[in-house]
């Protein structure tokens, strides 16, 4: 089923539940760092959760590629990416629902930490904040809705293709000109690519290989079609019922449609696009 959004203002209550969840579980464990810690500055709580290359790497503490995602050292650090989980999330959780969403935050999230990983391995400093997920979920969003316009700074009016070319950019120079800053250019950069080979590659590969395993799984054994095109009359070329092979533009057109509204969105015209495609490569 097609899913959709709308501009209205902020309800929690109507938000989908993977934001609502992101927003909450942010905001409780940020509350609960500022307990452990005794403020909101670094601590031990920023040590076990957030992600220490160090202790990654040397001593398997290997939770903190994940929990790192929800430790914030600042209220604006938290707000700001609040805001743009808000803002970002709500349409793209609209058109893939809520778990392949959290798949694809969690996805950008882990591939921030191994930017950070590959670049500072012996790093004893905690890199926390959900900042390279949110940059992945920026780059779902321009992909999705390339020509929607935002406000980038809350002034400049540019198109999401634009806005996210124009971070990316910002983030690439930021991080040659600031490399031996506190701030983790390097791991927005990570989840923002990340987030583009996920979407442009990984995805569409595994929708295909999921098609072709579907007509792999529905096809009759090559004795019994045999026989069957016997049976019917048919000669060794295509049978006067059998549908004709899928063309590049309906397969580019179905991709593009599981690409905004899942899977589950195909109709049993398109199912059958998907296996026609499937079989012809196989051969």
């Amino acid at each position: 089923m097609s899913r959709s959004f709308g501009q209205a203002p902020i309800d929690f209550r109507s938000m989908p539940p993977a934001v609502k969840w992101l927003l909450v579980v942010n905001a409780a464990v940020f509350a609960l760092r500022a307990v452990v810690n005794g403020g909101v500055h670094a601590g031990p709580f920023d040590s076990l959760f957030g992600l220490v290359p160090q202790r990654f790497l040397f001593e398997r503490w290997v939770w903190q590629a994940v929990t790192y995602l929800f430790i914030h050292n600042g209220f604006f650090h938290l707000l700001f990416n609040l805001f743009c989980i808000w803002m970002f999330g709500m349409p793209v959780e609209a058109q893939w629902g809520a778990k392949e969403f959290l798949k694809f935050y969690l996805v950008c999230g882990l591939g921030a930490a191994a930017a950070s990983l590959a670049l500072s391995p012996t790093s004893a400093v905690p890199v926390v904040g959900a900042s390279g997920a949110v940059f992945g979920l920026l780059v779902a969003f321009a992909m999705l809705y390339p020509d929607a316009v935002v406000y980038l700074y809350f002034f400049l009016p540019v198109t999401a293709r634009q806005m996210a070319i124009i971070c990316g950019v910002i983030e690439l120079f930021s991080a040659a000109a600031e490399s031996g800053s506190g701030v983790a250019r390097f791991a927005h950069l990570g989840g923002l690519a990340t987030g583009y080979l996920y979407i442009r590659w990984w995805w569409l590969l595994k929708i295909r290989a999921k098609a072709w395993f579907k007509g792999a799984a529905s096809r009759p054994p090559a004795a019994a079609a045999r026989r069957g095109a016997r049976a019917s009359g048919a000669g060794p070329g295509r049978g006067p019922s059998e549908p004709p092979a899928a063309s590049m533009d309906d397969v580019d057109r179905v991709l593009d449609k599981i690409l905004a509204c899942g899977i589950d969105s195909l109709s049993d015209e398109e199912k059958a696009v998907m296996r026609r495609y499937s079989e012809r490569n196989k051969h």
